[in-house]
């Protein structure tokens, strides 16, 4: 006798089951990161909207090309039922099925007079832009976001390696602002397809973005993964409401569209500090019991005059490296020849009327408060064993109050782990401190802040060489 049951019912000895799904995700068939195969991801719903994933290889994916359809219906039997790895970042469910040449798919179409198929889904895991920045002490962190299209960037290529990429800038009904990047095919084909709307049709855009990952290297950003999926105006209750809230507040959204959010790639991305955010003094960061974004408000100044203001770095994996040589080298993680670059990293010091602490700043927005290329900086500190002249940086920063986004995050060595604090955004204030701090008085102790931190390193998100969310063990 074959059982009728839901998702959460299936268990890895069920036998003779059959399954109502709707298809509510698809992702585009990929190639695992072996080269042994490929496959392609996909998410159930049920009648009860439990969520599965799914998973079809190569012959499969061909063989039911033309059946299986997103937003369809199916009835689905006797899958292969498998535990979701450990390895895999916030699966679903605890299990998924394999879509093989021996289960049997049936399509219910909407002139079935006895089965009916399922209702649009309703059901979203959305990620608010405010809580995004306290997501940030998960590097892997993965989200799902439902959002606005303000400006779309044309068609460019990033990095040593030219890897094609398009920046959009995105906005929520709290008008918070983040850059999210479209690399690789996703470029070609979801960024093309919201530059060709953008430039045709009169009301704003909306997207659904799933598995994208929140990036911080050189800036707080969003970026897609391999196995991320973008879909343009979906067909949910939320993304109708939100897409009817943009038609009416158009004027104001396109006014106030941040022009700090940059779309070219030689220029990080620069925070846009989310509204409301609660401003903490500088003592406060040292008695929190733990990591993730702050904002302050405290006046900045280099205190350091005779330090390294920058390093250099593996071109490929963005390694930093103690040497000053700049000769071609093997990098024993990229395992390839390539040549070492300079990147701005140097620290700074934050003073409030509590405390002050020293934090690290790095690539762009080090280079901005220079007002110096990595280049230059390079060229008169290593090349020239010159002495930056800061006179003009003093000068800038002095009787000056600054809103500041710090990330506290913390590193072990020798059975000891220290915090380190790093700049990820700042903005002048706008009034004047009725008092400032002479940038030579004696420095209050640090907040156990002892070596620059390394910023995250990463390869261009969405390439085939990232990491997958739900990437499936190749079949036997």
């Amino acid at each position: 006798m074959v059982l009728r049951l839901n998702i959460d019912q299936i268990e890895l000895a069920t036998r003779d089951w059959i399954c109502k799904v709707q298809i509510v995700e698809m992702g585009r068939p990929r190639e695992s990161l072996d080269k042994k195969c490929t496959f392609q991801n996909l998410i159930l719903e049920d009648e009860e909207e439990c969520q599965i994933n799914a998973v079809m290889y190569a012959d499969e994916i061909e063989q039911y090309a033309d059946k299986l359809k997103l937003i369809n219906t199916y009835l689905i039997s006797t899958a292969r039922v498998k535990v979701s790895p450990a390895s895999y970042d916030k699966p679903i469910y605890k299990f998924y099925w394999i879509l093989d040449k021996e289960i049997v798919i049936e399509h219910i179409k909407p002139s079935n007079e006895v089965e009916k198929p399922l209702p649009p889904p309703t059901k979203l895991n959305i990620t608010t832009f405010d809580h995004i920045p306290h997501l940030m002490v998960d590097s892997a962190a993965e989200i799902d976001i439902l959002a606005i299209v303000l400006r779309c960037g044309p068609q460019k290529y990033a990095g040593r390696s030219h890897h094609k990429c398009r920046e959009i800038t995105l906005c929520d009904n709290q008008k918070n602002q983040f850059l999210l990047t479209l690399w690789e095919d996703f470029e070609e084909i979801e960024g093309h397809e919201i530059a060709s709307k953008m430039a045709t049709e009169a009301d704003l855009l909306i997207i659904l973005g799933r598995s994208i990952r929140i990036s911080t290297y050189q800036g707080l950003s969003l970026q897609t993964r391999y196995n991320s999926t973008i879909r343009v105006n979906p067909n949910y209750p939320q993304a109708v409401a939100l897409i009817n809230w943009a038609k009416e507040n158009k004027t104001m959204l396109l006014s106030c569209a941040s022009e700090k959010t940059s779309t070219s790639s030689s220029v990080a991305p620069m925070i846009v500090t989310p509204a409301g955010q609660q401003v903490i003094s500088i003592a406060e960061i040292s008695s929190a019991p733990f990591m993730g974004v702050f904002y302050v408000e405290a006046e900045m100044a280099i205190l350091d005059e005779f330090q390294d203001f920058c390093v250099l770095e593996c071109s490929g994996c963005k390694q930093k490296k103690r040497t000053k040589d700049r000769k071609d080298f093997k990098c024993p993680k990229c395992n390839r020849k390539t040549t070492l670059v300079p990147r701005c990293s140097f620290q700074i010091d934050l003073i409030d009327g509590t405390a002050t602490t020293t934090t690290s700043i790095s690539a762009e927005l080090g280079e901005k408060l220079l007002c110096m290329t990595a280049e230059n900086i390079f060229d008169i500190t290593c090349t020239k064993r010159q002495s930056l002249s800061l006179n003009h940086v003093h000068e800038m920063l002095s009787n000056k109050v600054f809103q500041i986004q710090l990330r506290k995050s913390s590193w072990a060595s020798s059975n000891t782990t220290h915090a380190t604090l790093s700049v990820l955004s700042y903005m002048e204030k706008e009034h004047t401190p009725q008092s400032t701090t002479d940038r030579n008085s004696k420095k209050i102790k640090p907040l156990e802040i002892r070596e620059v931190e390394v910023m995250a390193t990463t390869t261009a998100a969405g390439s085939s060489n990232a990491t997958l969310k739900f990437e499936p063990p190749t079949p036997t």
